[in-house]
């Protein structure tokens, strides 16, 4: 077998493949690593049979769709996910063989309704259900104390001692542990009394994760991240310095138009000379207006410089080819020192 494990943070997701057949299983995966897991497996001439989310994470963004998409491979999740884009889902007991890799579902909800692990023959891949010295927090959408009791202890941790235990997810550096190591000493573990666990569990008071709207809404339904939005959008549109617009102001400007897309208080407070205002919010609805020449040189502005990169793809698409975005936004613009008007 051939093993991999990646790590972006606290996060962990794993590649197995097979030797003799070289195809592979990628368990887990993290937005930010789909490079790293194309050229690993690029590199050991691996082919991805299988992309599996262990759940539906809600404090990281999966990669799972988007390489589903490049590689072909199908997206598995079990079979309570609310994910539309999982293409095989799984039930408790279903195995999943991958040359001479064979990996069982083991349904064990509790941090989430669709938590699942993946038994092999000498570890197990546990999701967020059992950490290294800890387990899934069960307060987010669909968690419950009480089915992660079940699931630890009349299941997971009924597996051999010697069982391989690699989680999604560890923030001091293991690699692993094995099932007898965390019967031994995991705390969360030593509260075998079901009141004393879901009591403990309850009142862990946890801070909730930094992206869990966006995590939980992009890893549900299959939809895009604000990076993402913005990737695309700087993908198709010109830039213009700061430095180069300053220098095309007033007299110089050849019919240039530069559009603030801040809200009027905002706008009001301080914009770029001669700039019109259109808040982001009523661009489509008053373009036509205020731009009645598709042909016109538009800069688009707004205060850090996002808002305005969405805006002139929009307008690109609108038919506006000549639209580009202001590189940085009003803020930088003041810090570099050049005047506002109000």
């Amino acid at each position: 077998m051939l093993f991999e494990t990646f790590a972006a943070g606290g996060c962990r997701s794993y590649v197995v493949g097979c030797e003799a057949s070289r195809a592979a299983v990628l368990i887990d995966p993290e937005l930010s690593l789909v490079d790293h897991y194309r050229g690993h497996l690029q590199q050991h001439g691996l082919a991805l049979r299988y992309i599996v989310d262990t759940h539906t994470h809600a404090d990281h963004f999966s990669a799972s769709r988007q390489l589903a998409k490049a590689t072909g491979a199908p997206v598995v999740m079990h079979r309570l996910s609310a994910a539309p884009h999982a293409d095989l889902r799984l039930d408790d007991g279903d195995m999943l063989i991958a040359g001479n890799l064979k990996l069982t579902a083991m349904h064990t909800p509790g941090h989430t309704r669709d938590s699942m692990c993946l038994v092999m023959a000498d570890r197990v891949f546990t999701g967020d259900t059992l950490l290294i010295g800890g387990a899934g927090r069960t307060d987010l959408p669909t968690g419950d104390p009480h089915e992660l009791f079940e699931s630890l202890f009349d299941k997971l941790l009924k597996l051999p001692g010697e069982t391989l235990v690699f989680p999604a997810h560890d923030y001091k550096g293991r690699d692993h542990s094995t099932i007898a190591d965390e019967i031994a000493s995991n705390p969360r573990l030593q509260k075998t009394e079901r009141a004393a666990f879901v009591a403990m569990m309850r009142d862990l008071d946890l801070a909730a994760p930094t992206h869990l709207t966006e995590a939980l809404r992009t890893n549900m339904s299959g939809g895009k991240t604000v990076a993402q939005l913005l990737a695309e959008a700087a993908a198709v549109v010109p830039f213009m310095s700061m430095a180069e617009l300053h220098g095309r102001l007033g007299d110089n400007s050849g019919g240039l138009v530069v559009l603030d897309l801040r809200e009027k208080d905002a706008f009001e407070a301080g914009h770029i000379a001669g700039a019109r205002h259109v808040p982001r919010g009523q661009l489509e609805l008053r373009v036509n207006t205020e731009l009645p020449d598709p042909t016109v040189r538009i800069v688009t502005c707004c205060e850090f410089g996002k808002i305005s990169t969405l805006a002139a793809a929009t307008l690109r698409e609108l038919g506006y080819l000549r639209a580009a975005a202001l590189d940085g936004g009003v803020a930088a613009w003041r810090e570099a020192g050049f005047e506002l008007e109000s």
